[in-house]
């Protein structure tokens, strides 16, 4: 297949790109840089702005792009970026979809578990109603943003979790950890939706051949509290698990805080294990183990 990837750069676009390629598949990018390859296609997402050649012929594009959330304090402008970066790239995409002589028929499109907002208690599937809150007004927005694709073009938009890798959420609780500086946030009760990066590239791999449109969840089968997540990153670093940062002390973080580390998600893959696809990574503590050894 002939693949477009948007966020080809990122944390999970680097993976997937290898990945893809190692199928046989050849990959094109989109850069808001002058392109350095052929493969290579200028887009400018603020302006609805795609290089037409990118998608024109292209069997599948898939979409990474956006601001990260690990950035903190989400300050006033740096929601909208958040907010923007997703909605108007997604746009300009699906728009470009439409416009070219042979459109794609494939758009998978990135999404989050943010969705579905602070639910303890609940087990949430694909089915689950909207929640409240900044992340899940930013998904909302984001996925209608996708549906603009023609109706030609099979629309996936994926909801990712934490994912378990050498980058992403990771980036500052890998160095803390190996520094003994592991902290439990809050009760550590709550329930963070997590997925390996290995079997996210994979997933979104089989999201190309499936029949599956729609939301899918991109998380792994068995469910983790955020205690058994940052409790096995420090057993798999040999360190130690000593310390409390309690939730008035995240809250004072904002929405950044109570988003990303106090929402409680029990979020489970109902449609892409129904589907057939088989993870690798089975349990947060496998993840983690793999992780640590390729650290």
């Amino acid at each position: 297949m002939r693949v477009l990837v948007a966020g080809a750069s990122g944390f999970i676009g680097r993976e997937l790109v290898a990945r893809l390629k190692a199928d046989g598949h050849t990959v094109l990018t989109l850069s808001r840089s002058a392109p350095t390859s052929e493969n290579e296609f200028l887009w400018l997402p603020s302006t609805l702005d795609v290089d037409p050649r990118a998608v024109d012929g292209a069997d599948a594009v898939v979409n990474l792009a956006g601001a990260s959330t690990g950035r903190i304090p989400w300050t006033t402008s740096y929601k909208r970026e958040i907010l923007y970066s997703r909605v108007q790239g997604t746009q300009a995409l699906a728009e470009a979809i439409g416009r070219v002589a042979q459109p794609p028929t494939i758009f998978l499109n990135g999404s989050a578990v943010g969705y579905y907002g602070d639910r303890p208690g609940e087990v949430l599937t694909e089915t689950s109603t909207k929640g409240a809150g900044f992340l899940s007004d930013v998904v909302e927005a984001w996925e209608q943003a996708a549906h603009l694709a023609p109706d030609g073009t099979r629309v996936v938009t994926f909801r990712t979790g934490v994912v378990v890798g050498d980058g992403g959420a990771f980036t500052p609780l890998i160095p803390l950890t190996k520094l003994g500086l592991a902290a439990r946030f809050g009760s550590g009760r709550q329930h963070w939706p997590w997925i390996s990066l290995h079997d996210e590239a994979a997933a979104i791999r089989h999201l190309l051949t499936s029949e599956l449109d729609g939301v899918v969840n991109l998380v792994g089968p068995t469910p983790a509290t955020s205690q058994q997540i940052t409790d096995a990153l420090a057993n798999a670093l040999g360190r130690w698990h000593p310390w409390v940062i309690p939730e008035f002390a995240v809250n004072l973080l904002g929405d950044a805080g109570r988003d990303l580390l106090l929402m409680s998600e029990n979020v489970v893959p109902e449609r892409l294990l129904a589907d057939g696809f088989a993870f690798r990574d089975t349990t947060a503590e496998v993840a983690i183990e793999q992780l640590a050894r390729a650290l």
